[in-house]
């Protein structure tokens, strides 16, 4: 290796020397055992209420180490893919199926409260294992033998799961044609919408590491440190205090402030806008959000106009936050702060342009084409050959959405949605401006609905631009 290649990645690893954040983080412990058996009660007794004999819960293992939702983690504290039955009645324990991916997780963590019995189906196929066989049918197998086997192969067994679940519950439906099944997702989606005071604890230790990642990822910015360093330096701060992944966000770094994606090999120089979308850091199984920007060097003028205006929206929304006040009306609040200025005509989610809209027609667009320098992709042999995003706006029609477990359902601060804030409801609040080639500005806080008014959870970073002097 060449002398400097050794000296600049020396460098690397000296660019947090010093880093401390300005706050100490206190984690709170594991959800206790009553908290998951509470949850286990209300889905027993709404099982009851609609007439089901059973719940089979569902989640697979996506992309890397990933589940496809949080339906088991949410009622068992399991963190891998799994087929759940909870009987209703309570004489009957819960039975766990998992161990059909080929996936290398042992617990801890995860390891499965109130669960009766863990079954282990196995991975299986032909090529990888030379055993023939489909590891969904196998778990229905094993599903449908644990049904019967409490005597439910003639009852009402309520799914819950995602698109992936379809394979199963279809397998599941063949194997018990005598059974009635029913969409039971809404059981375990209700209990979502107000967190306990348990959860809260994790949702505000979720924020306090994206914070503590932002500060060491505003310790590291200068001019001469590249986009990988700045998300490493993120990622190193939050995971090193017991943050779960290390992929759930997105940097975006040129001289519009409107780039937001992975890191690429940028260098930040003077007048550079980077954008730190947090859309996931996660805590115990539940994760918080914010945005920031970070200005380095002086702007233009129209940059700086972007960026007090997605500021000052986020402000009037945030001002409103109480038990109460209509979803619609922080949408509202907010984007008064764009049509004031003459960036919109009004704040109504379903025409209001956005960044990633189809044709008026409903038609899909097309991205424009044209040649846009990026000094440091062309350095590795590659061009930018479109312009993102195609069109003005923000990222989305809307101010934010409700955050909790990774995957699962969520609700959205819009203009169409009318219910009213109830305390222990946790949300983001997310104002955007993107246009092309100009400028750019994605700015953002998590909040949490209190008896008399609102907690900012993300409180220890301003939702101010950082600025970087040159």
């Amino acid at each position: 290796m060449k002398p400097d290649r050794v000296k600049m990645q020396a460098s690397m690893e000296r660019l947090l020397e010093g880093f401390e954040p300005d706050f100490v983080f206190e984690p709170p412990p594991p959800l206790p055992e009553a908290e998951f058996a509470e949850r286990l009660r209300r889905i027993r007794r709404q099982a009851a209420v609609e007439e089901l004999d059973a719940i089979v819960l569902h989640c697979d293992q996506i992309g890397w180490y990933h589940t496809s939702n949080s339906y088991l983690r949410y009622v068992c504290d399991w963190m891998r893919e799994g087929m759940l039955i909870v009987p209703t009645d309570a004489d009957k324990g819960l039975q766990l199926l998992s161990f059909f991916s080929d996936s290398v997780l042992l617990p801890p963590a995860g390891e499965p409260l109130l669960v009766e019995d863990i079954w282990q189906v196995g991975p299986w196929g032909r090529e990888a294992l030379d055993r023939p066989g489909s590891p969904i049918v196998k778990a229905a197998e094993g599903c449908a033998g644990i049904l019967r086997r409490f005597g439910l192969g003639r009852g009402r067994i309520g799914l819950v799961g995602d698109k992936t679940s379809r394979d199963y519950f279809a397998a599941l439906g063949k194997l018990l044609p005598d059974c009635a099944f029913a969409d039971a997702n809404a059981i375990v989606d209700n209990l979502q919408r107000r967190r306990s005071r348990a959860e809260q604890a994790r949702l505000r230790a979720a924020a306090q590491l994206i914070d503590i990642g932002l500060q060491a990822a505003y310790h590291v910015t200068r001019p001469g440190v590249a986009d990988r360093e700045i998300y490493a330096a993120f990622t190193f701060a939050q995971l090193a205090r017991g943050g779960e992944t290390g992929d759930g966000y997105q940097i975006g770094v040129n001289r519009y402030g409107t780039h937001c994606g992975k890191p690429y090999g940028h260098v930040v120089r003077p007048g550079d806008l980077i954008n730190i979308y947090v859309s996931n850091v996660t805590y115990q199984g539940y994760f918080a959000q914010s945005a920031r920007m970070i200005a380095v060097g002086d702007l233009t003028r129209e940059q700086e106009a972007v960026l007090e205006m997605t500021t000052d929206a986020v402000r009037r929304a945030e001002r409103l936050i109480r038990p109460g006040v209509a979803m619609s009306d922080l949408h509202a609040a907010a984007f008064t702060a764009y049509t004031e200025r003459g960036y919109l005509k009004d704040d109504r989610t379903r025409t209001m342009p956005f960044n990633w809209a189809a044709q008026d027609d409903g038609t899909p667009r097309r991205i424009p084409s044209a040649d846009v320098e990026d000094i440091d992709w062309q350095a590795q042999g590659r061009r930018l050959s479109h312009v993102y995003p195609p069109l003005k706006g923000p990222h989305n029609p809307n101010l934010g959405h409700a955050v909790g477990m990774p995957k699962m359902p969520v609700f959205n601060v819009s203009s169409h949605n009318c219910d009213r804030a109830e305390e222990g409801m946790v949300f983001v609040l997310h104002a955007q401006w993107l246009d092309p080639l100009k400028a750019g500005s994605n700015i953002g806080d998590c909040y949490l609905v209190t008896d008399d008014g609102y907690e900012r959870l993300t409180c220890h970073t301003a939702l101010d631009v950082h600025r970087v002097a040159v």
